[in-house]
C-alpha cells in the first residue's frame, strides 16, 4: 500500500506540476513528498523525474509509469468507493466540466432533483466553452457537444445535437432569404470560432444526397454562441446553430430557419468519462440520469417544447 501511495503522490506532481502543489493538495510537507517520491525511484531502481531549476519533467521510465500506474491508481480507487458506497448508496463528491451555454439552460435544472435523490452526494460543477483536460483536471465526467476527438475517454451518446441555418426576419426581409447554398456569398453570416478555428465552411448535403460546401464570410465573428445568437436577432445576418440553442427564438418566430431544404452534418450530445475497469456509483447515476432526462428525442424537439408556428418553422430530421 506503502508503494501504491507513493505512485498516487508521483500521479499528483505530474497533474500539478510541481512536488510543492502536490504536497499542498495532499495535506503534506514538501520534505515529506520528497522523500517519497525519492523512495518510490529507489524501490524500482530508476528516475522518475527530471527536476531543473523551473520545471519539472518526467523521464522516459516516469511517462511509462505515469501511463499505465494510472490505471491502477484509479481502478483501487474506484473499487475502494465502490465497496464502501454499495452500503451507502451514491455519494463522494461528483466533478464535472460541461459548455457554459448547455451547462446552464439545460444541466442546471436537473440538478435539484438529481441531488434530492441522492442526498449524501456533493457537486462540483465547472462551465466553460473552453475543452477542459477531464483526466488531467481531475474530472469524473465531461458533457460535450459536437463531433468528438479520438481519444481515450470513453464516450456515452446522450442526445442528438441537430443544427440548421437561422435569421431574423427583418434581416430576410431586407436581404432577401437565400435558395441554395451558393446564395449564402452574398449574405452577412455571423461566425463562430473555437478550438479548431474560424468555422467558415459551410457544409450541406441536398435532398438528392448531393454534397455541398460553401465558405461563408461576415463582418461579426466571437467564439461565444450567445454572442452569435444576439447578432442574429439583432439582424446582423445569418447563423449555423443547434437547435438547442435557439428552438425557443423559432417557436415565437424571432428567427427563422434558412435554407431548410439542405441537411447539416449532425452530430451528438455526449457525457465523457476518463477510461475506468470501475466506474464510480455517482457518476453511473448521473450518467443514467442525463439519458433519462436528455434521451432522444431531446426535450427542445419534444412537442411540449414547440408551438404551431415552430413546426413551421424548424424543418424536420431527414431519417
Amino acid at each position: 500500500m506503502d508503494r501504491l501511495d507513493d505512485l498516487a503522490l508521483f500521479l499528483r506532481v505530474l497533474d500539478q506540476g510541481s512536488i510543492s502543489a502536490a504536497a499542498r493538495s495532499l495535506d503534506i510537507s514538501v520534505a515529506v513528498a520528497s522523500q517519497r517520491l525519492q523512495r518510490l525511484e529507489r524501490s524500482l531502481g530508476v528516475r522518475l523525474l527530471q527536476r531543473t531549476t523551473r520545471q519539472l519533467h518526467a523521464t522516459p521510465e516516469g511517462r511509462l509509469l505515469a501511463d499505465q500506474g494510472r490505471v491502477l491508481v484509479e481502478g483501487l480507487d474506484a473499487l475502494a468507493t465502490d465497496l464502501r458506497q454499495s452500503a451507502e448508496g451514491v455519494s463522494g463528491t461528483l466533478r464535472m466540466t460541461m459548455s457554459a451555454a448547455f451547462g446552464r439552460e439545460y444541466i442546471s435544472p436537473l440538478l435539484p432533483e438529481f441531488m434530492a435523490r441522492h442526498p449524501r452526494l456533493r457537486l462540483f460543477a465547472h462551465l466553460s466553452d473552453e475543452l477542459v483536460d477531464v483526466v488531467g483536471a481531475g474530472y469524473d465526467l465531461a458533457i460535450r457537444i459536437g463531433v468528438l476527438d479520438d481519444s481515450s475517454l470513453v464516450a456515452r451518446r446522450l442526445a442528438s445535437n441537430r443544427r440548421l441555418l437561422c435569421a431574423s426576419p427583418d434581416y430576410l426581409r431586407r436581404r432577401g432569404r437565400p435558395r441554395t447554398p451558393a446564395d449564402l456569398a452574398g449574405h452577412e453570416c455571423v461566425l463562430l470560432s473555437g478550438r479548431n478555428g474560424r468555422q467558415d465552411v459551410w457544409r450541406f448535403t441536398d435532398r438528392r444526397g448531393r454534397e455541398h460546401a460553401v465558405r461563408v464570410q461576415g463582418r461579426f465573428e466571437t467564439t461565444l454562441g450567445e454572442l452569435v445568437r444576439d447578432a442574429v436577432l439583432a439582424g446582423q445576418g445569418i447563423a449555423l446553430h443547434s437547435l438547442w440553442h435557439v428552438h425557443e427564438e423559432l417557436a415565437a418566430g424571432r428567427l427563422e430557419a434558412v435554407l431548410p431544404d439542405y441537411r447539416l452534418p449532425e452530430s451528438g450530445i455526449w457525457a465523457v468519462t476518463p477510461q475506468r475497469r470501475l466506474v464510480p456509483p455517482r457518476v453511473r447515476a448521473f450518467t443514467d440520469f442525463l439519458m433519462e432526462k436528455l434521451g432522444d428525442p431531446p426535450p427542445w424537439e419534444r412537442p411540449a417544447a414547440r408551438t404551431s408556428g415552430a413546426a413551421r418553422r424548424v424543418p424536420r430530421a431527414r431519417r
